[in-house]
């Protein structure tokens, strides 16, 4: 049953690589890097619970916690960029 949850992170990560890598927007990349950063923290979540080692819990945490002020900093610099209103000057937007 686990290695079935394994397959379908896995499967799930790989498709939200390819959102990030093709876009459109910025916005979508950042959505679906921020996906597979959750999806690596659920991925080591059950990795740790299929080997047994809980100390692969505190790497999930960390990571987690290094995705979220990650986006967020991205975040802050893409409205810093675009002067605050939150438009895409790429796509007009």
């Amino acid at each position: 049953m686990y290695y079935a949850v394994t397959i379908a992170t896995l499967i799930t990560m790989a498709m939200a690589l390819g959102r990030a890598l093709l876009g459109p927007t910025i916005y979508d990349r950042l959505l679906a890097a921020n996906m597979f950063g959750t999806k690596t923290v659920l991925l080591l979540s059950v990795v740790a619970f299929l080997y047994g080692r809980p100390d692969f819990l505190d790497l999930a945490l960390v990571y987690a916690l290094i995705n979220f002020i990650g986006v967020i900093a991205v975040l802050e610099f893409i409205r810093e960029r675009t002067g605050g209103d939150g438009a895409d000057k790429a796509t007009g937007e």
